[in-house]
């Protein structure tokens, strides 16, 4: 409920709630000890101060729960801050690429429509819901090779990998680090071919296109976020769906929204006066625009407690850019004298990342696995390159098999490669200087090892 519709009591003991919570964050959440070395340093973890939870107490206390007011401002600003003409909230960045992706096979798309056996080309070394929709809709993942030190799709093997059937390229720009999005959207405009940006790893990243540093996710067709805790910001779960294609937003929202026809948001009815005298399908005339079904869709909606939290992250954003890039140079500069058992990582040349992670390769002779147990060991958390090659999952196991349901194109020995003797640490804007430098220290010293 918004303040000019409360009671003065009510607006009073609100704001006694609020200033008490301020307070209790203040007190029990807003400290933090000194680093001390073999301190558990994570590879990332939540950020926040009173404003996070304050909005969230605020949320609650109207008791509004699903999509309200806190969702429509959130919205509203996240596409200001990339650029795009419109926002979807979603619950998860899976299910943003899950809505990115089946909107593509939309009727309303016509001849541009994603159909069964159509072709969209991606990479294995990633996030396996990036491949998870083409897959589960009975697309045709075509998998190409990745760089090394970038770690992003090796953009001269898209012309081999295009076929009749191609129709779209769904990729991710790895751990914060965008691909040639100048080269990749070239090559979608030149076939027709509809670009899906997965940005959940790369928010606030920006790359070169026509001369101008854009953010990523705003120049494909579609972009997607996550908001899980160790993204560049958190609901806690979440995620977000953006384009600036009016009939794809349209879409978008029917999607999420059961399938929805209608367009008015929960809560309110017959916004365009309409609701009532209308024909659809095959229905009867009048038929309630509310319950009337366009696409085969969902419930994706995230709670207005979520967008609350998300509505003072977003404020912190631009911050929490800057500070990864701050500790990513940092560990980079501590490694330089590494470099004999590191191929450190590069940014895609006229990009500036802002960095989900620091990756690195280990070079031949040098064991991956005995530097992750001397660095774990030390207290720092590692991870893989997500699914590293998600080809050779148990997940692909009956495909595999068959041989049927996707296709490579080309070798994928980078991806072998990344699978085997790459890790990556945090550059979180939680970090300080203390424990990047501690993290540079254990890594120089398990290669010296």
């Amino acid at each position: 409920m918004s303040e000019k519709y409360m009671q003065p009591e009510q607006e009073k003991a609100r704001r006694q709630i609020l200033e008490l919570v301020k307070e209790y964050c203040d007190t029990y959440h807003g400290s933090r000890e000194p680093f001390q070395p073999g301190q558990r340093i994570p590879y990332a973890s939540r950020v926040y101060d009173s404003r996070e939870m304050v909005n969230l107490v605020d949320s609650a206390l109207e008791f509004w729960l699903t999509s309200g007011r806190y969702t429509e401002e959130f919205e509203e600003k996240f596409a200001q801050y990339l650029g795009v003409s419109y926002c979807s909230l979603v619950n998860s960045g899976s299910s943003a690429n899950l809505l990115a992706f089946m909107a593509l096979t939309s009727p309303l798309l016509g001849d541009r429509r994603i159909r069964r056996g159509d072709e969209v080309i991606t990479v294995a070394a990633g996030f396996p819901t990036t491949v998870t929709p083409v897959i589960q809709y009975g697309a045709v993942p075509v998998f190409v090779d990745v760089t090394i030190p970038q770690y992003n799709i090796d953009v001269s093997a898209l012309e081999a990998a295009r076929s009749e059937r191609t129709r779209a390229v769904m990729i991710a720009h790895t751990l914060g680090n965008p691909f040639d999005l100048q080269a990749v959207r070239a090559f979608c405009d030149r076939y027709g071919l509809w670009l899906v940006e997965d940005n959940c790893d790369a928010l606030g990243s920006r790359a070169e296109v026509d001369g101008k540093l854009v953010f990523t996710g705003s120049v494909g067709d579609i972009g997607t976020s996550s908001f899980y805790p160790p993204h560049h910001m958190t609901m806690g779960e979440g995620g977000a769906v953006y384009t600036s294609n009016p009939l794809l937003n349209r879409i978008i929202r029917s999607m999420r929204d059961w399938g929805r026809d209608c367009v008015c948001p929960p809560g309110h009815d017959n916004l365009c006066g309409h609701r009532f005298d209308h024909q659809y399908g095959e229905l009867p005339l009048g038929y309630d625009h509310k319950y009337v079904y366009s696409h085969f869709g969902y419930n994706l909606k995230a709670t207005d407690l979520q967008a609350a939290v998300g509505c003072a992250q977003l404020e912190k954003l631009p911050s929490f850019a800057e500070r990864r890039r701050r500790n990513f140079a940092r560990l980079r500069n501590g490694l330089l004298e590494a470099q004999e058992t590191y191929i450190l990582p590069e940014a895609c040349p006229g990009s500036d990342p802002s960095w989900f992670g620091f990756l690195v390769t280990c070079r031949e002779g040098a064991d991956r696995s005995r530097i992750v147990r001397r660095v774990e060991e030390a207290g720092i958390q590692t991870r893989m390159l997500f699914a590293g090659n998600l080809l050779k999952h148990p997940c692909f196991d009956e495909m595999r098999r068959e041989q049927a349901g996707y296709r490579v194109a080309g070798s994928l020995e980078n991806t072998d490669r990344i699978m085997r003797d790459s890790f990556w640490i945090g550059v979180y804007p939680g970090m300080t200087d203390e424990m990047t430098d501690y993290m540079a220290r254990i890594l120089r010293e398990a290669a010296a090892e």
